[in-house]
């Protein structure tokens, strides 16, 4: 039984083999015969092209968002740093002014303390001579030692005018002690305002460095958004071009022919160049931005379509009605008005 059994296993062995081998034959004669893989058709590249365009286009319009908000981060810190830098030369103006005042009130107290210490050495003088003198005379003593009415009626002058004299001299020491104090005071009150002054001023400049900061770097991000922008742009106007050359070598057709078809397989013919559409709105003549409120194929704002007679909001209008409008604007202000331009 042996003997039988092990060369049938080794015919089966060598007809499994054969077969493999004639299978693998057939597969090479066959991909031979059909030769190399063929190239891609036309219609395959030009959806490719068209493919690659409407990615673009709807990476651009998902980071409008984030481009927006950088812009409007980067304004409002400049706005933030310019009012600081507004404050803080009003601050100076300011700080300028009381340093003056501080410089006048303090010479005013510098004169005020030399009258009072000259008002005052002349008052102890004449109390030091009253005292000296046995002190001024009364008027009973002067009636007393009269020896005529001229005499005592001289004599009474003289006292009135004497006690009139201390009285004035009195009195003006006690002013000009009250001014004094009152100049102190005042002085006191103009360092505390400019103190403080002084220190809003400061906080103002570690506020000025930080929005300066914070400035740069929103202009740092926003100078990354806008890169990355213009770099889709640009790779959306190349796919652009390169679908026209396509159809131009293909079709042996005219460049105007090239981009008439381009843009009617893209949804146009566009009032302005197609790569603009695409970057705006990706053809979508119903596309809003919630945030700016712009609407259309060519996101148009609403003032600006109103301006140029349209009604109602331009996501709303006709293909035919947007159109006409953005080949006025167009006709007007060139790209100027669009940001993908």
């Amino acid at each position: 039984m042996l003997r039988i059994l092990a060369p049938t296993r080794t015919v089966f062995a060598a007809f499994a083999g054969g077969i493999a081998l004639a299978c693998a034959c057939a597969a090479l004669l066959l991909s031979l015969n059909s030769g190399p893989a063929s190239a891609a058709t036309p219609e395959q590249k030009q959806a490719a092209a068209r493919e690659r365009i409407e990615q673009t286009s709807s990476a651009i319009e998902a980071d409008r968002d984030d481009l927006e908000s950088a812009q409007a981060e980067a304004a409002d810190a400049s706005a933030r740093e310019a009012d600081l830098n507004g404050l803080i030369s009003s601050g100076e103006e300011r700080s300028a002014e009381l340093a003056s005042r501080l410089d006048e009130a303090e010479d005013d107290l510098a004169a005020s303390r030399k009258r009072l210490v000259r008002a005052r050495a002349f008052l102890s003088e004449r109390l030091v001579a009253i005292y000296i003198s046995g002190g001024t005379p009364d008027t009973l003593d002067m009636a007393m030692g009269a020896s005529s009415f001229d005499q005592l009626a001289t004599g009474n002058t003289y006292l009135t005018a004497v006690q009139n004299s201390d009285e004035r001299l009195t009195a003006r020491v006690a002013e000009l002690r009250r001014q004094l104090d009152g100049k102190v005071d005042g002085l006191g009150e103009a360092k505390v305002a400019i103190d403080k002054h002084n220190e809003a001023l400061a906080a103002a400049r570690d506020q000025i460095a930080a929005a300066r900061a914070e400035a740069e770097a929103s202009a740092a991000t926003l100078a990354s958004a806008n890169a990355d922008r213009e770099a889709r742009i640009d790779s959306l106007k190349g796919d652009i071009a390169g679908w026209q050359k396509q159809i131009e070598k293909q079709q042996q057709v005219s460049a105007e022919e090239a981009e008439e078809e381009v843009e009617q397989n893209l949804g146009g013919p566009y009032a302005i160049p197609t790569y603009i559409v695409m970057c705006e709105s990706g053809g979508d003549y119903s596309a809003v931005n919630p945030s700016s409120g712009a609407g259309g194929a060519y996101q148009i704002m609403p003032s600006t379509w109103e301006a140029y007679g349209g009604t109602g909001l331009p996501q709303n209008a006709s293909k035919a009605e947007q159109d006409r409008i953005a080949a006025l604007i167009w006709a007007d202000s060139g790209s100027s008005p669009w940001t993908c331009a």
